[in-house]
């Protein structure tokens, strides 16, 4: 176990790879909307056990445990078994920040994207009544 286990921190963490790389497997980790959603709830409180994981996402205990284990590989998250129930918590603070920074950039880009439409839906009339008048 413990080769496979050196083998992704090889790929994640290849100290001799360029820094885009590093970080584009970090992105990997967190290409899927049920891994953000995890981490959002690993964000909203010090840990979540695996049963309130299931009931927050609606997934099959299978699924969960398949993205668990990719955000564990990717070092995003932690687990610790307790008795006959496994708790989560974010590796790093930093990934909290992580998600809100992108929360913040995709509502900067919400806020331009309906301003340039108001600004066309603007300038769509006078320029329609332009071209009827020729």
């Amino acid at each position: 176990m413990m080769a496979g286990r050196e083998a992704v921190m090889e790929e994640f963490a290849d100290f001799r790879a360029p820094l885009y790389e590093v970080k584009a497997n970090l992105f990997k980790g967190l290409a899927h909307p049920v891994r953000i959603r995890v981490l959002e709830l690993l964000s909203a409180a010090p840990e979540v056990s695996v049963t309130e994981l299931l009931s927050a996402t609606g997934l099959e205990a299978s699924h969960l445990s398949q993205h668990l284990s990719v955000l564990r590989r990717y070092q995003l998250v932690k687990g610790e078994r307790r008795a006959l129930q496994m708790f989560y918590t974010l590796a790093y603070p930093q990934v909290a920040e992580l998600l809100s920074v992108a929360r913040l950039l995709l509502n900067d880009m919400l806020h331009t994207t309906r301003a340039q439409l108001e600004s066309s839906e603007a300038t769509a009339p006078a320029s329609a009544a332009a071209a009827s008048t020729r």
